[in-house]
């Protein structure tokens, strides 16, 4: 490698790195969550789980930009969708959108969008099942964010069913995706693919809407609230007036439901989980790890509903080894598991609410 550095300030080094290594440099700039997380997979699936975060991220980069009209983010997730499907033309694509990218855009998703050609070759060294999974994904996210994307979103989502179909595109989908990956990775697994796949769009909303409640502050700076208005006016306040400022018991009432309604996609999570065999310790732990972060943040807005930044109730380092080592101690036990998030969460789920198991996605009007 004639001492050639290798990092994301140098795109051209990715260049002499193996496929699994590069994808593991890319997702370590783009996300320090899923870097710590997919490692965690089989050998035989780290690769296409590793490659579908990075598709996924191609489109929140494209989605994000501001320096990009509506109607170019448009044609960039349309033709995303059919290079994701063919692989073909990832290069002129990439030529085209590379120079539009804003410095707001983190130097990691330029050089992502730099490298993008190899990340779809890899796609196409996969099985076509495992493509089509991945495609599959990609098209839900870059045709339903834009739907979003053109609303003027400064008074948060009109509804709750809005907020579901919101989660569902930019994390339910991904949910169906792994676990599509996961069932094509192992027949066992796949004996409870429609239960799987049901739960998944269950799980991947919880971890949506904990971030979206980490995030309320962060993303009120932009103008933008996904907190669904009904959910609100039930408890007597108007999202027009939410601020950093706002000190209000209606407020936190509405908070306090959301959190709740989390806790209930947190514990289809939890069910998830534990229909995946005992034995497949690495995928139990890739999803034990996120479930575990999530409650703990969840628990964390609960015990401190006036944050007003999203790093007030973020976990500490502390918190993450303990949901590694509590995962690791538990992992294979659906008794243990359930003791755990019954123990940690008890203070999550509003008195007298409940929240059943999702029946099909269809109840999200899609």
């Amino acid at each position: 490698m004639s001492g050639t550095r290798i990092s994301l300030d140098n795109p051209k080094s990715l260049s002499l790195v193996p496929d699994s290594e590069f994808q593991t440099l890319l997702l370590e700039g783009v996300s320090r969550t899923f870097a710590l997380t997919i490692p965690q997979l089989p050998e035989k699936l780290y690769g296409a789980v590793a490659n579908a975060y990075l598709l996924c991220r191609i489109v929140d980069t494209i989605e994000d930009e501001i320096s990009l009209t509506l109607e170019q983010k448009k044609y960039f997730c349309s033709e995303f969708i059919d290079i994701v499907k063919t692989g073909v033309n990832a290069e002129p694509f990439a030529v085209d959108l590379a120079p539009l990218l804003s410095a707001q855009t983190s130097p990691a998703e330029h050089t992502l969008i730099h490298v993008l050609p190899r990340v779809i070759q890899i796609t196409h060294t996969f099985d076509d099942d495992q493509i089509d999974a991945l495609a599959t994904c990609v098209e839900t996210m870059a045709e339903g964010m834009p739907i979003f994307q053109a609303q003027n979103l400064h008074n948060g989502l009109a509804t709750l069913a809005d907020l579901d179909r919101y989660c569902y595109y930019v994390a339910g989908c991904v949910g169906e995706m792994l676990a599509k990956l996961f069932c094509h990775y192992s027949p066992e697994i796949a004996q409870h693919r429609d239960e799987l796949l049901t739960l998944s769009v269950s799980f991947g909303q919880g971890l949506q809407m904990t971030n979206i409640l980490k995030d309320i502050w962060d993303d009120a700076q932009r103008n933008v609230c996904w907190l669904p208005q009904d959910i609100f006016t039930e408890t007597g306040f108007d999202l027009e007036n939410l601020s950093p400022e706002t000190n209000d018991e209606n407020f936190r009432a509405g908070l306090t439901h959301l959190i709740s309604i989390a806790h209930g996609h947190l514990h289809n999570a939890l069910i998830y989980t534990q229909l995946l065999p005992a034995h497949e310790t690495g995928i139990r732990n890739f999803c034990l790890w996120a479930l575990g972060m999530a409650v703990l943040t969840l628990k964390k807005i609960k015990q401190n509903p006036d944050f007003k930044h999203s790093d007030q109730v973020k976990i500490s380092r502390k918190n993450v080894k303990a949901t590694i080592l509590a995962s690791r101690l538990a992992g294979r036990n659906n008794t243990l598991l359930s003791l755990l998030f019954n123990l940690i969460s008890r203070e999550l789920k509003t008195p007298g609410w409940t929240y059943s198991r999702p029946s099909s996605k269809a109840n999200l009007d899609l």
